[in-house]
């Protein structure tokens, strides 16, 4: 099979959402692909129903030609990664009986606010093209992307099947969009709100589903605005499947009592506002619905949280395998009261809050512990913050387990990260903030070299990581001697000059994403990847020391590539400067509609 793959690589368009994607080729060199397969299409087929991977698919329609159209006619599932990448056009034409759908828009960096607003990502024209295309679609996972009530509306009214929408981190919607989706979606089973901004135009859309549900599914824990409880109550009355509820702010801890008695087959919950005053009657009657819900495995929320409430989850806590208090400014002795009783976590959220002693009682408990994310309760650079090199070695020591960490800190050392790299060499995903720019180690005053290469060549398995502190090249070596399966690089503040970069480009041959801010990097590191660029799904650049002169040379250099230069604020025709860059692969060459502080190169 690798043969085959290898003559043919190039030829077809095995999976063009993943960027290391080929073109079709020419004429000439799809004559000479004929090979085809000596099994009947009806065992293709089953064996296809055992293949669900998009990697092992791809792989299958590199074999033959045969192969190639199977696999097309039969992919259900497919993921974007980048919408401008390709057009609906292309995707409706390569696979014609799509069911479910996952489509990103802007670059991850949007999430810092350094993505203009109004940069694009929008859904319409995918909307547009794929309800006629894809009448029986059944499910839609959207990240990053510009919705309007229209579109949604267009998806409510045309597609019958339609079963599961997730939209995650988008914004251009109201609650007048969520109102068309919950009454005419008659089949829907997941409705899924995460990080939008949604505009409240006064739509009572809890009111909107049938009397009858398939709801397995409901999280609005991102709705800044009030919602009609009695409409709510009597929706998860009715959804005997319901399984995960995420409720938002406006769900106070009597309200939520209600809801846990009628649903106590909820297996994750959100759990709305803490604020409110409780009595001891009521104490006792939350901590019997905590009690009776026995399934429950993931609880989140917490909004407005007050510590003396704590005890109210006790009940559940032996079970929890994920649980997230990031919007809970707890303590270390708070969070203690909690951890000791969560020995079989797997997934956990915190602010630094807990202190370096919080994160020592989850060493000292969860040793099954798979993911930690660590958030900064004030994310000031000149805050004190709460954590340090001491809690992320409890970690190291407490949890083997550990696949990925997320951990912002204002202070670290080599030894502390060495340490990491040793005790979990698991680790597919590292990501350490060292708040405060350029921060050395702390106690020796020497870059971070050394921990994060530390971290690359212990770590077999890693392919996510996030650098900073004061790094120099070194580093940068490090990553690209060792980094070999690392698909996601990002970049803050860090380097001492292009080689760094150049380091990175040439070692890291599974880079996948390329995230650069604020770093010392020229012209001449990005001429250095000219031959991975059309392999990768994309590089990012802001605050950089890029040209537009260069910028321009790139885009004749690599005519497949899409080189966008956005510049928000007002720049002089004459100047060279570039503010930011977004480098990505598009079949669908550059698209129509540019802002004006967007020219594509």
């Amino acid at each position: 099979m690798n043969q085959a793959k290898r003559e043919i690589r190039g030829l077809f368009l095995d999976n063009w959402m993943d960027p290391q994607c080929q073109d079709f080729g020419t004429e000439t060199q799809k004559e000479k692909v004929e090979t085809e397969s000596s099994f009947p299409d009806e065992i293709l087929e089953h064996i296809l129903g055992f293949i669900s991977e998009r990697k092992d698919r791809n792989s299958f329609s590199l074999v033959c030609k045969s192969w190639f159209r199977l696999e097309a006619l039969n992919r259900r599932h497919c993921f974007i990664g980048n919408c401008y990448a390709a057009s609906p056009e292309v995707l409706i034409r390569r696979f014609p009986r799509v069911k479910s759908l996952v489509l990103k828009g802007k670059p991850r960096f949007a999430d810092f606010n350094l993505v203009p607003q109004d940069w694009g990502a929008h859904l319409g024209p995918w909307v547009v093209a794929m309800v006629p295309a894809y009448p029986w679609l059944e499910s839609l996972h959207l990240k990053r992307m510009s919705v309007k009530d229209e579109d949604l509306d267009i998806i409510a009214s045309s597609l019958p099947k339609f079963k599961q929408l997730i939209i995650d981190c988008c914004d251009g919607f109201s609650t007048g969009g969520l109102a068309s989706i919950a009454s005419k979606c008659r089949e829907l089973t997941d409705l899924e709100l995460s990080e939008d901004h949604i505009d409240d135009n006064g739509a009572d859309w809890l009111s909107c589903f049938p009397e009858t549900t398939s709801l397995v599914s409901l999280s609005f824990e991102c709705l800044n605005s009030d919602i009609n409880f009695d409409a709510l109550e009597r929706l998860v009355t009715r959804s005997p499947s319901l399984k995960k509820l995420r409720l938002n702010n406006s769900v106070s801890i009597s309200q939520l009592l209600k809801l846990m008695t009628k649903a106590p087959q909820l297996t994750h919950l959100g759990a709305g506002s803490f604020r409110d005053e409780v009595t001891p009657e009521l104490a006792l009657q939350l901590s019997a619905a905590f009690r009776q819900c026995n399934e429950l495995k993931c609880l989140s929320g917490f909004y407005d949280f007050m510590p003396e409430y704590l005890q109210l989850i006790w009940p559940v806590c032996a079970n929890l395998t994920s649980l997230n208090l990031s919007y809970a400014p707890i303590a270390s002795d708070e969070l203690e009261e909690i951890i000791c009783l969560c020995h079989q976590l797997e997934r956990l959220w915190v602010l630094d809050s807990v202190g370096d002693s919080g994160l020592q009682a989850v060493g000292s408990t969860c040793r099954n512990l798979k993911m930690l994310h660590v958030f900064p309760a004030d994310a000031r650079e000149d805050s004190p913050g709460g954590v340090s090199e001491e809690g992320l070695v409890a970690i190291s020591k407490g949890c083997p387990n550990l696949e990925s960490i997320l951990y912002f800190c204002h202070r670290m050392t080599n030894d502390a990260v060495i340490t990491m790299s040793l005790n979990c060499s698991n680790l597919t995903c590292f990501r350490l903030c060292i708040m405060g720019r350029r921060a050395p180690d702390h106690v020796t005053e020497q870059p971070m070299d050394e921990g994060f290469g530390a971290i690359v060549k212990n770590c077999k398995s890693l392919t996510r990581l996030a650098v900073s502190g004061l790094l120099t090249d070194r580093a940068f070596e490090y990553i690209g001697l060792y980094g070999k399966l690392v698909r996601t690089l990002s970049v803050a503040f860090a380097g001492d000059s292009d080689r760094s970069l150049e380091f990175v480009l040439n070692g890291c041959t599974n880079l996948q994403k390329l995230e650069i801010r604020d770093s010392p990097f020229t012209d001449k590191s990005l001429f250095s990847g000219l031959h991975r660029y059309e392999e990768m799904r994309f590089l990012w650049m802001s605050g950089c020391n890029l040209t537009l002169e260069g910028c321009k040379r790139l885009a004749k250099l690599a005519p497949r590539i899409n080189v966008e230069v956005i510049n928000e604020n007002a720049v002089d025709a004459s100047e060279n400067q570039v503010e930011k860059l977004y480098l990505y692969r598009s079949l669908a060459g550059p698209r129509k509609d540019l802002p004006s502080f967007v020219s594509i190169l």
